[in-house]
């Protein structure tokens, strides 16, 4: 059986181009992840991961959108070896079937991994000047009721609820929730 993983970065982003390629490979299930590839909660990987068996192929439009750096792309590979499973990515021709396959999957991993450390330099030395001249102010700050903090907050104090509660209830992730607590006490 042929599996396809696709992945985009965000739920904004659009799957139609790696589902049509997958559609043109006549794959015969296909596991859809909206989440970054440096995330390793990745729910429709895991489920793939599960689903597939000893003579399926799994097939990737690139490496890039399997992992984000080697380490993780070699585990899931060979993951896939132990259970007889191949696996394929369309854009850098890689059919780990074959030795030579195998050799470039690494070569190709290293590239990706290089070249998102690449991507990120550019991304932080854009940052760095647009805060030289004042441009940039860095993602806005998420608008929370106070009432509704200062409420979840007392519960939260006296045990009433759980920290992923009231996180979840006011939709912050754990960096951003614990920076607001501790200017919450500050005050």
């Amino acid at each position: 059986m042929k599996v396809g993983y696709v992945r985009v970065s965000t739920a904004e982003q659009n799957t139609a181009r790696q589902e049509v390629i997958m559609r043109e490979l006549n794959v015969d299930k296909v596991f859809i992840d909206k989440i970054s590839g440096k995330s390793k909660e990745r729910p429709k990987l895991k489920e793939m991961m599960g689903y597939v068996r000893d003579g399926d192929t799994v097939i990737v439009e690139s490496i890039s959108r399997f992992a984000r750096n080697t380490k993780d792309l070699l585990e899931l590979v060979e993951s896939l070896t132990e259970k007889h499973v191949e696996f394929i990515s369309k854009k850098e021709s890689i059919d780990t079937t074959t030795p030579s396959g195998k050799f470039m999957l690494t070569v190709f991993a290293a590239v990706a991994e290089l070249e998102r450390g690449y991507i990120l330099d550019r991304q932080r030395e854009g940052i760095a000047i647009a805060k030289a001249q004042g441009k940039y102010k860095g993602k806005p700050k998420k608008q929370i009721d106070q009432r509704l903090w200062s409420e979840l907050y007392n519960r939260w104090k006296a045990g009433e609820i759980t920290a992923v509660e009231f996180m979840d209830r006011v939709g912050l992730k754990k960096s951003a929730f614990y920076e607001r607590v501790k200017f919450s006490k500050a005050r």
